[in-house]
């Protein structure tokens, strides 16, 4: 068979390699050498490989050796302005390697004594016998790298597709696409904390549209995926509030759509795409010279840089993505454009990430209620103090998401010596909604309120000594017992980052500042409710996984049964905002001292100040329509009944079809008669603004195989709360200081052995929701919350200590102990508050007079097997004890999960990769309520996603999500359901494109 026009420009080329190394063997084939000149280098101690990468990287050479000689060697910081030969002489200093330049952009590691290669310096000790061995590989690695060049410059003048590379090829790293999961230990070997990291390819090879989905790969990280896709991370048993994302260094506002979801220091990870990150990393550890506010963990969000990729790049991908439970097949797209001139003076990138997503999701809930309720049964026996649900039902919740994130990026080096780049991302998200709910009504204002008497009821004891009402026959038929609320929600999410950051490298010192500004609002441009309602008797059988409902005296799929309620009708514009600008410098000095390696001190001021607002419009008391209005039935504006729901979650007593609103034919005959009054919600505004100045001192330290940093953080902070006292506004301020000291240590007992410690101090401030001196009332329950302004944040003392055995090529193994001690905690206390003339059950956040304690450990296994096939996997154990509160139920630490693992198994060729992903959580903790804490439970989900590479450019994916439909059961502890979440798989089909 004859060979096809690239297979014979390939062997062609390699033949005349081949044939130039032997008849020049003292030749660069260099045709456009580099003239030294001197430019500003920035490489951190760390592995032989990861320093060549850094190289690589800051100058945008592709550097190429084989995989084995970079095994067990290690480079000392490089930091300051040299020629890029002096770079490389000192990288391959005392290593017996030396390097060749090919050509202008190529350069060839390879043992001393290979063809062409520049001289080693006369300290250089011999070669070993494996860097003897390898001499012998050396031509052929030029060989190679010589044809690949020459070979890709012909597939692109060829009409014909380019093959896949010669197998030769396989054995040599090219840093120029170098493995995203080498590139993350690299990033963790070498950090001065306790970090784990995940690559921008590592993010596109697993089926993640966001980055919290793909940061509960880490080890100790786990999500909040009720709404499909992560949104919210904890990270080694604490809340998602006690845990910080940053971008590129810097905090990015946030905000959130949901009704009743309110501003929170813990980021919204659905307004982040993952198209926009070139890494991840969380530091489990602190540093003096990193923000304060994380106890669990911090996660960095680092954006793309142009002089980080080759001088014209062009990426693009275009997906369908199908959700099986909506049936809805939807577009997505993303691309980005990146230059630098050739002196790598200035360089722009602009990247643009579309997503658009009809998402459905069934649940059947209960309605949470601190009330209590004095029932009696049919024979006259009387049980006071038990807990009900308000309410529950079958939800179905429909939503279409279209979300836009833009990056534009400015480089600058003037000089060498300078850095300046501007960054601005903007993400925008416009969300649809539409919720559909059919109600039981057993609780507070409906059945029990009317008559407390229950036929036949089941009782269960609650964790503060009381009783829940979990089945039985409520009402006599006369009054209200089921009800339909229809909402439809015109919600949205912005978020935006301005950013310069800039860098004056002088002669043994680093001059770094950055300032900018970060904007985020959310909420709802409309947010309108229908409420029909009718008159039953209810026969309810609930519990941790059941939830059947009986409405003896109706059927929930005949519309006349139920009447519209003008009492009830409301609309709701709702904004949350937050601002803030900081400003921060540091100046480093290379101290070159025999123990004491840097020092870098610096400062930095944040203003950051969050606003909620919401108005109200509700149907006047003397609207002459209320007649009118009160006559609609539900099925003048209903055009049929919903699909069959939660079909997995459901049990043979639950509804699972009903009547629905159509919202068109409710907004063409209700609201022409609403004549809704809008007017300012007193009790849901409020603004937290804080002004925090810190000033931060950090010894970078190595001796031998010792290296690490010590350091100390000071933070005052000024708070401001402001709130409606009354009719009046008013502010409360209060300044509290912290001091934080940390140490990070590491020691080399081998060169692909390391062991890790690090103790220090953190600190957490609370949600601004719990901060605010306002008082906000459930728009389902109608229980008010309230907030505290004299919270004290969370301190932990805390403390690591682990080892990493890189033992093979992007393989590791390690495990890592860790310990956290918590000043306090923040639990809710409920008591009953007369607020405007209402009597309502308002829960509070107090400080409890204890802490808690958080222990555990994480293990780690990562390893390419054989032909192809690698696996990753790790598992974290998280026991986490809280001291008892007096007069309350005992809790467990909110947020935590003391099991959670993950696991990945992969196969890779040139042309075609495949992964099956699973990840597990146990259950988790929640909010205290009717007696007990809320629980998730115990959750698993497999993901899997498959690419083949077309051309070298070219490559087509397959991805599926959540393969299994698998359902997020919530309840009390004690036995109350509380959410039953079916949200279904998702696939897609997708091409991606790189130049």
């Amino acid at each position: 068979m004859r060979a096809s026009r690239p297979v014979r420009r390939a062997v062609s080329a390699l033949l005349v390699s081949a044939v130039t190394h032997l008849l020049l063997p003292q030749q660069s084939l260099a045709e456009d050498p580099v003239q030294p000149r001197k430019e500003h280098f920035e490489i951190s101690a760390q592995s032989f490989s990861g320093a060549l990468q850094a190289y690589a990287r800051q100058t945008g050479e592709q550097v190429v050796f084989f995989s084995n000689l970079a095994a067990g060697r290690t480079v000392q910081r490089i930091s300051g302005t040299y020629t890029r030969e002096q770079v490389l002489e000192r990288i391959l200093s005392n290593t017996g390697l030396t390097y060749q330049r090919l050509n202008a952009n190529t350069i060839a590691v390879g043992p001393i004594g290979g063809p062409g290669a520049k001289q080693p310096e006369p300290r250089q000790p011999p070669p070993s016998d494996k860097d003897t061995a390898m001499s012998q590989r050396y031509p052929l690695l030029c060989c190679s790298a010589t044809a690949l060049a020459m070979f890709s410059m012909g597939a692109r003048a060829a009409d014909d597709a380019p093959t896949s590379p010669q197998p030769t090829l396989e054995e040599v790293v090219v840093t120029g696409i170098r493995s995203s999961l080498r590139q993350a230990l690299d990033t963790k070997r070498n950090a001065g904390a306790v970090v784990d990291a995940i690559s921008a390819e590592d993010i596109g090879k697993f089926p993640d549209k966001n980055v919290a989905d793909s940061l509960q790969r880490v080890p100790g990280v786990s999500v909040d995926r009720i709404w499909g896709e992560g949104r919210d991370i904890f990270v080694r048993g604490t809340d998602n509030t006690l845990n910080r994302t940053m971008m590129n260094g810097q905090n990015v506002a946030s905000a959130y759509w949901w009704a009743n979801d309110n501003p929170s220091r813990g980021f919204n990870y659905d307004i982040l795409a993952s198209e926009l990150v070139s890494a991840l990393e969380v530091y489990k550890s602190p540093t003096a010279d990193m923000d304060e506010g994380s106890i669990g963990g911090l996660v960095n969000v680092r954006t793309r840089r142009p002089m980080e990729l080759k001088p014209f790049t062009i990426q693009a991908s275009a997906e369908a993505l199908h959700s099986v439970l909506g049936n809805k097949t939807d577009p997505q797209a993303s691309g980005l454009f990146s230059w630098h001139d050739a002196d790598r003076r200035f360089g722009a990138l602009i990247s643009v990430s579309y997503q658009r997503r009809h998402m459905r999701r069934d649940g059947l809930e209960g309605f949470n209620d601190d009330t209590q309720f004095d029932i009696t049964d049919q024979n006259g026996n009387e049980t006071k103090g038990v807990h009900s649900l308000f309410g529950g039902g079958t939800a179905f919740f429909t939503q279409d998401r279209r979300r836009t994130t833009e990056n534009a990026t400015l480089q600058w080096r003037p000089q060498k010596a300078w850095d300046i780049t501007l960054n601005y991302v903007n993400s925008h998200m416009n969300m649809d909604n539409h919720n559909e709910n059919y109600l039981f009504l057993p609780g507070s204002g409906y059945l029990l309120s009317a008559d407390p008497k229950v036929i036949n009821p089941v009782l269960i004891p609650t964790g503060d000594g009381h009783q829940g009402l979990v089945g039985g026959t409520l009402g006599d038929g006369t009054t209200p017992g089921a009800a339909i609320e229809a909402i439809y929600r015109q919600a949205f999410i912005k978020s935006r980052v301005a950013d310069v950051d800039t860098t004056f490298s002088g002669d043994g010192w680093t001059l770094h500042g950055q300032a900018g500004a970060t904007h985020a609002e959310g909420g709802s441009n409309h947010d309108q409710n229908y409420w029909f309602q009718g008159d039953t008797r209810l026969t309810l059988d609930l519990g941790p996984r059941k939830s059947n409902v009986n409405y003896l005296d109706l059927d929930p799929t005949d519309g006349a049964a139920l009447h519209f309620v003008p009492g009830n009708e409301r609309d709701w514009i709702r904004i949350m905002r937050e601002d803030e600008t900081y400003g921060q410098g540091d100046l480093t000095f290379d101290l070159n001292n025999r123990f004491f390696k840097s020092f870098k001190t610096g400062f930095k001021y944040r203003d950051d100040k969050v606003n909620n607002n919401r108005q109200i419009g509700s149907v006047s008391p003397d609207n002459p329509n209320d007649a009118a209005l009160s006559a609609i039935t539900l099925d003048e504006v209903s055009s049929g009944t919903s699909p069959p729901l939660s079909q997995k979650a459901a049990t043979s007593g639950s509804v699972t079809r009903y009547a629905l609103v159509d919202g068109a034919l409710a907004a063409k005959v209700i609201n022409p008669l609403l004549d809704l009054q809008y007017s300012l919600d007193r009790l849901a505004f409020y603004t937290i603004e804080e002004h925090i100045t810190a000033l931060y001192a950090k010894l970078d330290f190595e001796l031998g195989n010792l290296q690490g940093n010590i350091g100390v953080r000071g933070v005052h902070t000024k708070q401001q709360s402001t709130a409606y006292i009354g009719n009046d506004l008013g502010t409360i301020d209060r300044p509290y200081n912290n001091v934080l000291p940390s140490i990070n240590a590491t020691y080399r007992l081998r060169d692909d052995l390391l062991l890790r410690g690090s103790v220090s101090k953190a600190m957490a401030r609370d949600t601004f929701q719990n901060l605010s001196s306002n008082i906000t009332i459930n728009a389902t329950t109608g229980a008010a919350s309230a907030g505290n302004p004299f919270l004290k944040p969370i301190q932990a003392t805390q403390f690591e200590l682990g080892t990493e055995w890189y033992f093979s090529d992007a393989s590791l193994l390690s495990g890592t102990y860790f310990w956290k001690s918590l000043n306090t905690f923040v639990y809710n206390l409920t008591d009953s508050e007369t607020i405007n003339g209402q009597n309502l059950q308002v829960t509070r956040p107090l400080n409890s007079d204890h802490g808690a304690k958080i222990q555990g450990f994480e293990l780690q296994w990562q390893q390419a097997l054989w032909r192809g096939f690698g696996i990753l996997t790790n598992y974290t154990y998280t026991n986490a004890s809280v001291d008892p509160i007096p007069g309350q139920p005992r809790v467990e630490l909110q947020g935590n999960s003391k099991h959670q693992g993950n696991a990945a198994l992969y196969f890779e060729t040139p042309r075609f990769s495949a992964r099956v992903s699973y990840n597990y959580r146990s259950e988790a903790f929640g909010i205290l309520t009717m007696g007990s804490q809320i629980v998730t439970d115990a959750y698993h989900q497999v993901d899997a996603t498959a690419s083949w590479n077309v051309t070298p450019g070219l490559s087509v994916y397959a991805n599926a999500v959540n393969i299994f439909n698998e359902i997020i059961y919530m309840h009390t502890a004690d036995g109350f359901p509380i959410g039953f979440y079916e949200n279904g798989p998702r696939y897609s089909v997708g091409a991606r494109y790189k130049f």
